[in-house]
């Protein structure tokens, strides 16, 4: 039985990190990534599509993002998008190809993005441990109706402790990693 609630809680702790991988993965660095229009739709004959399932995306560039629509006419549509999506990216086109230049980040600006990184770091690790929260009144929960003992409720609160531990090392990994990429000139 605590094996399966510590599986149960450990399941929902890697979700929250490949959550928080997602989220970094849409904040812009000095790098392209075509993960930055991931959440950009456009408007493919009344339909919302997603960007990626209207055009080809490619990186040629460190710092260059080329879409190549599927067809002309969709070109004024996806700039349009673009700078909708407040993205700071100005969209260039040369009749079948749109750019879009990445400016290097200034320092102030590489600062602000660390900090707004290590809240989102913060709120991940608030929902690891609201999870271990959960998992713990659940064992508690078992103990009170019998079905496992104090001393493995104990035994198994210590596990779930050592779990939680390592999930918020991940995180700090996870963060770690997108700070030294930000923070690369």
């Amino acid at each position: 039985m605590t094996k399966e609630v510590i599986k149960h809680m450990s399941a929902h702790m890697d979700k929250t990190i490949d959550a928080l991988r997602k989220e970094y993965q849409k904040i812009r660095t000095g790098r392209a990534s075509t993960s930055l229009l991931d959440d950009i739709k456009i408007d493919y004959y009344g339909t919302p599509t997603p960007l990626s399932q209207a055009a080809t995306l490619a990186i040629p560039e460190p710092r260059t993002i080329t879409l190549q629509p599927w067809e002309g006419k969709l070109i004024p549509v996806i700039e349009k998008a673009i700078l909708n999506a407040n993205l700071g990216l100005t969209p260039a086109n040369d009749g079948k190809v749109i750019r879009l230049n990445l400016p290097p980040l200034t320092e102030e600006r590489r600062k602000e993005i660390v900090k707004q990184l290590k809240k989102m770091a913060e709120d991940a690790k608030v929902a690891v441990r609201n999870i271990r929260r959960d998992a713990i009144d659940e064992l508690k929960k078992l103990e009170k109706e019998k079905k496992i003992s104090e001393d493995d409720q104990k035994r198994a609160e210590k596990e779930v402790q050592d779990v939680t531990n390592s999930h918020v090392a991940k995180i700090d990994d996870v963060l770690s990693h997108k700070e030294k990429e930000v923070l690369e000139v």
